[in-house]
């Protein structure tokens, strides 16, 4: 697992690296454009990451089913190289999945104005741009995103049903709690991830709301990286007791007041 989230830390470091930095310098600077092959090259990295993520998400779920549905098997089966196929799996499928859309959108047509309503270069607002046909690229974007994440989030939904199913069969309820804990920082950040991408590229364009998409663009490619350091870090049992200790000492240091 800590292989793994190695490379969930990696991605997630250029993930926001794509975006972030330019929008702060947009904020400091007041200077708002971007060229179109930046632009272009944005859209990208940060759907290639994006789709990588994903991947690699189901890749965990199925690293914490062998872990805890075959314990016994584990060593053998989730080997080194196993672990380096899977991983280098999600990269390289990541990286080739959003080549064909970003093709498209590159060969559209713009007449202008070209003011992205949005925070990044993405599909949809750059779609809303366009002054030719869109329907087929608009087609191909949803039938791709549909299959990458409905594909991933299956995969990974099926391994947590079994890995579900083992934990009730355990006896003693320590047992339970411990099969448990290995597992759920990985499912409380596949459900603030998948919800948040099933919102924004599972429904038709014409539906595509720029305001609210903008306030779930910002949880998963901000908040989101944000936050699973912490989720990931709560299981550690000296961080759990540093933070203990920590509360501790405030509540402390209240009743001398």
């Amino acid at each position: 697992m800590f292989y793994f989230l190695n490379h969930l830390s990696a991605m997630e470091i250029w993930y926001t690296s794509v975006i972030v930095p330019k929008m702060l310098s947009t904020f400091v600077t007041n200077n708002r454009a971007i060229s179109f092959k930046n632009c272009m090259i944005q859209l990208y990295l940060f759907s290639s990451l994006g789709a990588s993520e994903c991947y690699l998400l189901t890749a965990m779920a199925y690293d914490r089913y062998l872990a805890i549905c075959n314990p016994l098997h584990y060593s053998s089966k989730m080997t080194n190289t196993t672990s380096h196929h899977l991983a280098s799996g999600a990269w390289v499928g990541g990286f080739l999945s959003p080549i064909l859309p970003v093709v498209l959108i590159s060969k559209l047509v713009f007449c202008g104005p070209n003011q992205v309503n949005y925070f990044y270069c993405d599909a949809q607002p750059l779609l809303k741009l366009s002054c030719s046909s869109t329907q087929f690229t608009e087609t191909a974007i949803s039938v791709l995103a549909t299959g990458l994440i409905f594909s991933s989030f299956v995969l990974t939904v099926l391994s947590y049903i079994f890995i579900i199913s083992t934990i009730l069969r355990i006896p003693s309820a320590i047992g339970r709690k411990k099969a448990f804990s290995t597992c759920a920082s990985h499912l409380t950040v596949v459900m603030i991830y998948y919800g948040t991408i099933t919102a924004m590229y599972m429904q038709p364009m014409s539906r595509f709301s720029l305001d609210i998409n903008k306030v779930l663009s910002l949880l998963y490619t901000v908040v989101t990286p944000m936050l699973n350091p912490i989720i990931y870090s709560l299981r550690n049992k000296e961080m759990k007791d540093s933070v203990t200790k920590f509360f501790k000492r405030i509540n402390k240091g209240k009743d001398f007041e």
